[in-house]
């Protein structure tokens, strides 16, 4: 099941056959490093763990996590709980489900729209064209969407956001090039209680957390939304680029100290060898990956569901 701010829906059954596919270049390294550090091995020695280790690392799983998961090994080779090395795939892919479960946190439930989402990050992770597939899968559960373009500071991305909302026929809230970001939210949330809109998703400005006065203005926002709507925003998703790796790790910490980041949107998981950084990310932001990216294509927006994530790597 899906979690949603309306409550739960019915996950598809593709979903797993989609996720194979857009983690298609991590899962041919993990799979294959694996099956080969495992074939016909029974004995659970020095040398396989070290083909582990460097496996895992090389699927950019994060050097903590790696580290726990060979020394739980260790333990169950002493105590003679594991001794036939293809045990040990079971025991890494519910590892790596526990981590990822750790972080996971529940979504407020609303009892009345609109639900406010503000989608955060730098320039060029994928954000506007996140908030359109976002559109587009909450109006698949059968939900009222409108759009803020509350990125003001690039032209541009209004219209990006105005395409997404053709494709999507989603309406957007938008003002001129440089108005106040908080005013467009205003005026959008104020619209989406008037119509009783479901989602109120609000775009904005890419910026770097060294930004001061842009992040600022980012707390203008929510301080905006919550005059509204006791509670809202209900999520502040941050929008992370899956090939960058963990380098976006710092700069990710500092929003999610300044902005109140309930979520993570991890976009291009297609793009990479390294998909298993969803790991890390997840473990050293201690947030939730609510969805992930791994495609062009509106529909390539999938919700994030640890035990599927994990089969997708694992299973061939």
């Amino acid at each position: 099941m899906i979690q949603t701010l309306f409550g739960s829906v019915s996950s598809e059954p593709s979903l797993l056959d989609r996720l194979k596919s857009g983690v298609e270049k991590t899962r041919q390294g993990l799979v294959s490093h694996l099956e080969t550090a495992l074939a016909g091995r029974k004995e659970i020695d020095a040398d396989l763990l070290e083909e582990l280790e460097y496996t895992l690392l090389a699927a950019d799983i994060g050097i903590k996590t790696t580290q726990e998961i060979l020394e739980i090994i260790r333990q169950r080779v002493d105590r003679k709980l594991v001794g036939d090395a293809q045990e040990l795939r079971q025991l890494i892919c519910n590892h790596l489900i526990e981590v990822l479960q750790a972080t996971e946190r529940p979504l407020p439930r609303l009892a009345e729209p609109p639900a406010v989402v503000l989608v955060v990050g730098v320039n060029g992770t994928g954000k506007t064209t996140t908030i359109g597939k976002l559109a587009r899968l909450y109006r698949e559960e059968g939900r009222s969407v409108l759009l803020c373009a509350a990125d003001t500071f690039r032209a541009a991305a209004i219209e990006q956001l105005e395409i997404w909302g053709q494709r999507t026929s989603t309406e957007v809230i938008r003002q001129q090039p440089g108005s106040d970001p908080s005013a467009i939210l205003f005026d959008a949330i104020q619209a989406g209680r008037a119509r009783k809109i479901d989602y109120v998703i609000a775009d904005t400005a890419g910026r770097l957390h060294t930004k001061s006065n842009l992040m600022a203005e980012l707390e203008k926002m929510r301080r905006t939304a919550a005059r509204l709507i006791p509670g809202a925003p209900h999520e502040v998703l941050l929008v992370m680029d899956a090939t960058t790796g963990q380098n976006g790790l710092e700069q990710a910490r500092r929003f999610s100290e300044t902005c109140g980041v309930t979520g993570i949107v991890l976009t291009k998981l297609d793009g990479t060898a390294k998909g298993g950084v969803v790991i890390p990310i997840a473990r050293e932001l201690n947030l939730p990956i609510r969805y992930v990216g791994i495609g062009e294509k509106p529909e390539d927006l999938l919700p994030f569901e640890p035990e599927k994530f994990v089969a997708s790597l694992f299973e061939a």
